[in-house]
Parts: structure tokens; sequence; C-alpha cells
């Protein structure tokens, strides 16, 4: 199991000192969440937060937009040296041409689905894919309860990919804990974003590691 731990969680006023614990752990990569007040209630941050981030994190940058018109900035999330490029597809409606572009910008394509938006939406450009997220909460927010659905979703999307001969990774974001990542990794998930979870931990590099076991 991979494992993305969520920036959002973190300790802004010390953001170094999270990042560098997160440099030192087992974590495969960082999940950034950019909101904008528009798709989602709530403001996180933007690219010059994560520009600074990019400059001392060592691990590859996940970066998650709940952002209305996400096409408007691969060029940005490109820059700021981003492995993955993270869209709703509740936010877009051309999503093969954006798709193409994170491509052509030298990143993985990654498309987002709300917990109410089905997967077989996603039938007719899975193969293009390099990961999906399944949102397991309501985008917008951390330290929700996890929706119990997603475990069959989880399969539903697995099968799907299956079907497809698509070499998509599934990643889940929300109320990630030592209760729900065996359930997730039993229904088909490779990678979990966890950001509560990790963050206020007493050792969250010993949960990052018991998180990747599963």
């Amino acid at each position: 199991m991979q494992v993305s731990p969520s920036l959002l969680a973190a300790d802004f006023s010390n953001l170094a000192k999270d990042i560098d614990m997160i440099n030192k752990s087992d974590a495969d990569m960082l999940h950034l969440d950019v909101m904008d007040g528009v798709f989602v209630p709530n403001i996180s941050f933007g690219f010059p937060v994560m520009e600074s981030v990019s400059k001392i994190c060592t691990k590859p940058l996940d970066v998650h937009l709940m952002i209305v018109h996400p096409e408007r900035w691969v060029g940005q999330v490109r820059d700021i040296g981003a492995g993955i490029m993270n869209f709703h597809q509740e936010a877009c409606v051309h999503m093969y041409s954006l798709v193409q572009d994170i491509h052509n910008a030298g990143m993985k394509a990654a498309v987002t689905l709300c917990p109410s938006t089905p997967v077989d939406t996603l039938k007719d450009i899975i193969g293009e894919l390099d990961m999906v997220l399944l949102m397991s909460v309501e985008p917008g927010f951390g330290g929700q309860k996890f929706i119990p659905h997603t475990l069959t979703k989880t399969e539903e999307l697995k099968k799907l990919i299956n079907k497809s001969g698509s070499s998509a990774l599934i990643e889940i974001d929300g109320g990630v804990n030592a209760e729900t990542a065996p359930l997730l990794a039993k229904a088909g998930a490779d990678i979990l974003v966890a950001g509560s979870y990790v963050f206020n931990a007493k050792d969250p590099i010993s949960v990052i590691s018991s998180l990747r076991k599963h």
C-alpha cells in the first residue's frame, strides 16, 4: 500500500518541521489539497505555499485541485514540480483534453470523484488515467467520518479498471485510519491519503509505516 499524507492537516505555523517528518518517513508522496471556496466551501492554500513546500519536500507532490476550471492551472502545477495533477470530474467538462494536457506537461493524470458520483461515469476515459481518487468524505474539510459506501465503490472501480485493461491506481481520501485502512486494502485501494490520522499522531512516522503494511 502507498501512503500520501495530506498537508491540510499539518501545522501551518511550522510547516518545515512537518515536511521534514514526511521526508524522513516511508510516505510515498505528499498530498496537497487546493481549495478555492467555490467548488468546495473552504479555502486552503495556493501556489505560493506549494512552491515553498516543493523546495524542501523530497517526496513527489500529489496535487489535488478542488477548484473550478482546473484546466487553467496545468502549467503552474507543472512548474512547482508536481508528479501528479488531480482534478475533479464534477469541475471539468472536457476531461479528455485536460488529461492530454497534463500528460503533455510531463505529469501523471488523476481524476477525483465525489461520494455521490458513480464510478461508471469514468468508463470512457479510464484507459487514459494514471489514478482515480475516490473521496470517502465530502470534499472541503478534514477530519470527517468515513462514508462506508466507499468500500463498495472501490470494488466497483477495481472491476472497471481490470475489465478495461487500465493501469490506473485507486487512491482514497477521507477518514483513513487503523480501522478503515485494512478494509480499503481488501476492497482494492492502492494509495491511502491520511491527514488528521497522521499529523495528529504522537508518532506520525510509525503511523505512516503501519498504513503501508496493508
